[in-house]
């Protein structure tokens, strides 16, 4: 049974879990505290209560000492939390992040973690050089070499043993780990040195990385004092966020977005509909790939999102459910975009029709050559490659849903259906990243009144 002991303001509690070894006894240890303004009877009643909660856990191996290590606790975190709460993407994230911190904190133990660690480990990764330096991009045009030999990124991929979406990456440019940029030059049989070089101005992490990295320590942290009560308090609740300057999201004006699909018009059939129905839609990329025909009401031009497809390395595509309750939403369609629809579907039936057996009827409206779900990096770098040889403003695949968002805006639309539209959870996050278009029509508005009342008062 456990025994209580009075403290200053609080309670230690004591519960048994058995004899060491050695024949001494086992206890562990934990302090509760009254709110304030209990009587003498409610404390004595939770009391109890506490009492038998925690020798509860106690017996049943939940309950946690507060000297275990930081990188033991996130670890349990991740297990008993993370895996069962946190959406496959932000768990792969979470990792990511851990490795930085438990290099840095993992090894201090939870109890003695204090606000100038974390104070320190959030200075240092402002720092130059923090970043992995071994990342680096290439100095060669890998897609004209792989033209020029026949070969296709499937190829590549397959031969230097590695994922599709990295070998994509690569040929656009971006940063690659030294050994996927080895395995890549043995392949095409080129040397390192001249088919690869470390950027200039990558050694630094960017001020929302940073931010992340103090809002996951915080959440963990937040769980010890909360939810396994083995600290008073969370240390990080007393550290000063990393600053993190909001930037306002890329997009089309009405006249770019007007030459966009003017230019996809030349472009190949599946490419085009899907980047049409982003602009029109505001859906997410994965909410687009994730979509079927059974989603499409041609009758009423409405289309319904109730999925998402992604891609995560190791565990490959999959779908799950959008990324809020909000996000499960219905749009109304433009009569272009059912049109041009309606004519996809004819082409896919077709390529359906061409292959034959070998088309895997997933009901998906973009696919693979095979009818397998499309990667979505696959129609993220189409359409970084068609930005650059169409001399557009420099935009990724999700300014489309920032370009219909703003436009809406711009052309009169309420922030509340612009907000359901978008599926945000609540109003205020359009209202936040949006502010720039919110402000532009508050300020056309305040001319168009200034126009229809001041021709009137100069009258009167």
């Amino acid at each position: 049974m456990a025994t209580v002991e009075k403290r200053a303001d609080s309670f230690r509690i004591v519960a048994s879990t058995g004899y060491a070894r050695d024949g001494k006894q086992i206890r562990k240890r934990m302090t509760w505290t009254p709110a304030p303004g209990m009587t003498a009877r409610q404390i004595k009643k939770e009391l109890e209560r506490q009492k038998i909660l925690f020798e509860e856990r106690v017996k049943s191996g939940q309950y946690i000492d507060a000297n275990i290590r930081f990188a033991d606790y996130t670890e349990l975190w991740m297990n008993n939390y993370g895996k069962k709460h946190l959406a496959p993407k932000t768990y792969d994230r979470y990792k990511a992040l851990l490795v930085r911190i438990n290099t840095a904190l993992g090894n201090i133990r939870l109890d003695r973690l204090q606000p100038h660690h974390i104070t320190e480990f959030l200075d240092n990764l402002e720092e130059d050089g923090i970043r992995e330096t071994a990342t680096y991009t290439e100095t060669v045009d890998l897609r004209a070499i792989l033209k020029s030999r026949g070969m296709t990124r499937q190829n590549l991929a397959d031969a230097a043993k590695i994922g599709i979406s990295t070998v994509y990456a690569a040929c656009r440019g971006k940063s690659v780990s030294k050994q996927t940029a080895e395995s890549l030059c043995k392949v095409l049989k080129l040397k390192f040195k001249d088919a690869f070089t470390t950027p200039e101005g990558k050694d630094k992490l960017s001020d929302k990385t940073v931010l992340h990295h103090y809002r996951l320590i915080s959440s963990i942290l937040n769980a010890a004092v909360m939810d396994d009560q083995i600290l008073v308090s969370n240390p990080a609740s007393r550290v000063r966020p990393p600053r993190c300057e909001r930037k306002e999201a890329p997009y089309l004006d009405e006249v770019q977005a007007a030459r966009l699909l003017s230019l996809l018009e030349a472009e190949p059939m599946q490419y085009k509909t899907a980047v049409t129905l982003l602009l029109f839609s505001g859906m997410r990329r994965g909410e687009l790939l994730g979509l079927e025909w059974s989603d499409i009401d041609f009758e009423n031009s409405i289309v319904s999102i109730s999925r998402t497809s992604q891609y995560i390395s190791g565990q490959g595509i999959f779908t799950k459910e959008p990324k809020t309750a909000t996000s499960i939403r219905v749009l109304k369609l433009s009569d272009a975009a059912m049109d041009l629809l309606r004519k996809y579907k004819i082409w896919q039936s077709e390529q359906r029709l061409a292959i034959g057996d070998q088309w895997q009827s997933t009901n998906r409206l973009f696919t693979s050559w095979n009818g397998a779900p499309m990667h979505p990096d696959v129609l993220s770098g189409w359409f970084e490659d068609f930005i650059k040889r169409t001399n557009l403003p420099q935009i990724h695949l999700h300014s489309l849903r920032h370009t219909n968002a703003t436009l809406m805006i711009a052309g009169g639309e309420d922030v509340l259906t612009v907000s359901r539209r978008l599926g945000h959870a609540q109003a205020s996050t359009t209202t936040n990243i949006y502010g720039h278009a919110i402000q532009a029509a508050n300020a056309k508005a305040a001319e168009t009144l200034q126009n229809i009342l001041k021709p009137l008062s100069e009258r009167a």
